[in-house]
C-alpha cells in the first residue's frame, strides 16, 4: 500500500464520517478545514470519488535553469566560482595554519 493509497482512505473516511455525524467533527477528527471539505465534496459530486486521490505532479522547472549538459569550461568549475580551474588552484594541504601568512599573534621574546 502506497502513501498515495492510505492518503485516498483516509480522505473516503471523511466522507464516511461527515455522512455519519457533521461536517464539522468530521474535519474536526481528521484535522481538515471545512472549506477544504467541501471544494473536495464539490469536486466528488462532479467526478466521483476517485478525484481525491493525490495527482502526481512535476517537478517545476525554473526558467533560468541551466540544463543538465551544459559544460562550464576550465576544468569543470562550478556556476560562480572565479574560473580557476583544479590544476591552477593552489594547494594548501599539509601546511600548518597560518605559517605562509604571517600573521596571528606572535610572542614576544
Amino acid at each position: 500500500m502506497t502513501n498515495d493509497d492510505r492518503l485516498f482512505g483516509y480522505r473516503l473516511q471523511l466522507f464516511d464520517l461527515a455522512r455519519r455525524t457533521s461536517v464539522s467533527e468530521a474535519c474536526r477528527t481528521f484535522g481538515v478545514h471545512r472549506s477544504t471539505y467541501y471544494a473536495w465534496k464539490r469536486r466528488v459530486e462532479c467526478h466521483g470519488t476517485e478525484i481525491l486521490r493525490p495527482r502526481e505532479r512535476r517537478a517545476p522547472k525554473m526558467l533560468n535553469q541551466l540544463p543538465r549538459m551544459v559544460d562550464y569550461g576550465r576544468g569543470g568549475d562550478k556556476p560562480g566560482s572565479k574560473g580557476r580551474g583544479r590544476d591552477q588552484r593552489a594547494d594548501h594541504r599539509g601546511k600548518p595554519s597560518g605559517s605562509s601568512r604571517g600573521g596571528g599573534r606572535r610572542r614576544k621574546a
